[in-house]
């Protein structure tokens, strides 16, 4: 499957990017800080088929859980971290493969830097997420509603701040629980930022309902070549998400 041409970044054993490969990825459902739990899903989803696999981070429990998990298991993992730099540098610390923060929403610059300068020190990438429902404040004023250009321009004001860090190892994600609006969006991101782009329909819903809804979006986002990760978004067991996700990679 030709992909467009993007930079590559390393997440663990993988190269993401740079390549027509694309990565299956899920997310556990278990409490991150549940270690017991949470290796077990892990590996069901490893010998399932996925690749890559995001963890919430919550508190401090659950990054400091991520030492033992990792040391457990075999695929690369994911740091979901939405406000606080401190569990991002604790999940570093812990030996995290790739963390999801952005870095606008976490606080002076300061708080960015050193984030940042960790994440260079360990060779850890950033994925920037976009949610088409929860934008800015001011993007919304400016837009009136979430569109595609709304999100390319929240992506874009992330982007600038690892760029001007001199950070270039990033991924991009930007998601709506409106399909026609998440094709639209990634269309525009494959033409504004050379960076690999993780595809996935948020809040894509049940089992039927999700994998029609993720099949249109994700199938026709990467029939265009644009896409290197996907994630099929289902409100049943992860497991799922990986069967969908394979039969639609065939």
């Amino acid at each position: 499957m030709k992909r467009n041409e993007t930079r590559a970044i390393k997440v663990g054993n993988l190269v993401i990017g740079g390549n027509d490969q694309v990565i299956i990825q899920s997310m556990t459902n278990t409490k991150t800080k549940d270690i017991e739990a949470t290796v077990k899903q892990i590996n069901d989803l490893a010998n399932s088929g996925c690749q890559l696999v995001r963890l919430a981070v919550l508190n401090m429990d659950d990054a400091l859980a991520i030492k033992e998990i990792k040391s457990r298991v075999n695929i690369p993992l994911v740091a979901d971290i939405h406000f606080d730099y401190r569990l991002a540098l604790q999940a570093i610390e812990s030996g995290i493969d790739k963390i999801r923060i952005n870095p606008g929403n976490i606080g002076s610059i300061d708080k960015v830097k050193l984030v940042v300068e960790a994440c260079k020190k360990k060779h850890i990438p950033i994925r920037i997420g976009v949610n088409g429902g929860s934008l800015e404040k001011d993007i919304l004023e400016k837009y009136g509603k979430p569109t595609a250009k709304a999100m390319i321009e929240s992506a874009k004001k992330h982007v600038e701040i690892l760029e001007s860090l001199d950070f270039y190892d990033i991924c991009i994600s930007l998601k709506s629980s409106n399909t026609l609006l998440t094709i639209e969006a990634y269309q525009l991101a494959s033409e504004t930022f050379p960076y690999p782009l993780h595809i996935g329909v948020t809040e894509a819903g049940t089992k039927l309902g999700g994998t029609i809804k993720s099949s249109f979006g994700i199938g026709t986002i990467l029939y265009q070549g644009i896409g290197n990760t996907i994630r099929v978004s289902l409100s049943d067991s992860p497991l799922e998400e990986i069967k969908v996700a394979k039969t639609l990679l065939k």
